[in-house]
Parts: C-alpha cells; structure tokens; sequence
C-alpha cells in the first residue's frame, strides 16, 4: 500500500512538473471557470481554497469571483498541532510563505471545521477517482480535515484530466471528496460515482 502510493506520487509529481507553464496556468483558468459556473458554487456561502505548488491547478480566479460576491473565503494554515486551521483571508496579499512552502494565510479570523454549513472546499491533489479517493502529499492534512464536516459541505477536487484514474491505493484513514472538475469533465463520487459532464469544442479540444 505504502509502496504502490509513494510510486504513483514519484510519476504523478514528474508528469505535472513536465507541464509547460502555459498549458497549466491555460488548464487551470478552464478548471476554475467549471466550478464558477456549476451550480454547487452558486450555492455556497463561504469557500475553503487552497494556494496551489508545483503546477497544481490555481485559485485565483474563483478567490476574485467569490470575494466580488460579497462571500467569506478562507485557506487552511498547518497548526502546531498538526491539524489545517481555516482562517479567513479577503486579499492576497494576506497569504505568506508558511509551512511546507506553501502560502498560508496571516490573518487571525478562523472558522471551526465543524462549523461550516454551506460551503465548497477545494482540494488539492497528485490523483483522484472517479469514486472520489484521492491521493495527496502523504500528510494527512486534508483527510483529518474532511473528516470533520458535516453533510451540508461539498469537497471538490480541481485536478488535470490525467490525473484521474480508474482506481487509486487507499488506507483507512483516507477520506473520499464529493466533486472532481477537470477541464474535460465532471465526476460525481459516492455509491452513484459518474462522470456527469464533459465538455469539449466543435474541434475536439476542451476549452
């Protein structure tokens, strides 16, 4: 198990990195306009975003529509005890290099897991399934972090069309996600898992 993870994270890892700049910061403007324009964005009163590394699909333009429309955005912060605390941010420039590399928010506003009702978390990861497991750093931040939401909150999962295969190595304390969105597809996860959109131009390419 340890082993068939940690070789999928090698692989996953170098094909992202292999990635044009342009083609990635293209495929990701693609992602995030999907989940602008689905209707279980609309629906959600506060947005739980990631600062993405190493060519994971960005943020930015879901931050700026969601902070145009008045609705409360927070991005998770490694606490001492191991554990992401959301904190809320309402301008980029709040997030600064913190830990594992990655931008964190300095605010000091925070939000309970526990305590979120209508809200979409976007999830970060190396692999997804169309069942919605997911394969991410090896830390366990997020599992520990979905673990603790309540039914009324949606978890999506923003990825590249490859890195959604047929069937990921799962432990037990892995936490499956509800959505994944890629720039030629919608997945539904859970006991009805389907590809439920897809999308493409006259041409064939996804736009």
């Amino acid at each position: 198990m340890v082993a068939d993870k940690t070789y999928l994270r090698n692989v996953l890892k170098t094909c992202r990195a292999s990635l044009p700049a342009t083609y990635g910061d293209e495929v990701s403007a693609i992602v995030q306009r999907r989940v602008i324009a689905a209707e279980f964005y609309r629906h959600a009163d506060t947005l739980i975003l990631y600062a993405p590394k190493d060519r994971e699909i960005a943020t930015e333009l879901i931050f700026a529509d969601a902070r145009a429309a008045g609705r409360k955005i927070f991005f998770p912060k490694v606490g001492p005890t191991q554990e992401l605390a959301l904190v809320r941010v309402d301008n980029p420039a709040e997030l600064q290099p913190g830990a594992f590399g990655l931008l964190e928010p300095t605010g000091a506003e925070t939000v309970p897991v526990a305590n979120l009702r209508q809200a979409l978390i976007c999830v970060p990861g190396l692999a997804f399934s169309p069942d919605g497991d997911r394969l991410g750093r090896g830390g366990g931040y997020y599992d520990r972090l979905l673990a603790q939401t309540g039914p009324s909150t949606t978890s999506a999962g923003l990825a590249y069309a490859f890195q959604v295969l047929d069937q990921l190595p799962q432990a037990p304390g892995d936490r499956r996600i509800d959505l994944i969105i890629t720039e030629s597809a919608l997945y539904r996860a859970g006991s009805q898992a389907a590809r439920i959109a897809t999308w493409t131009d006259q041409g064939g390419v996804p736009k």
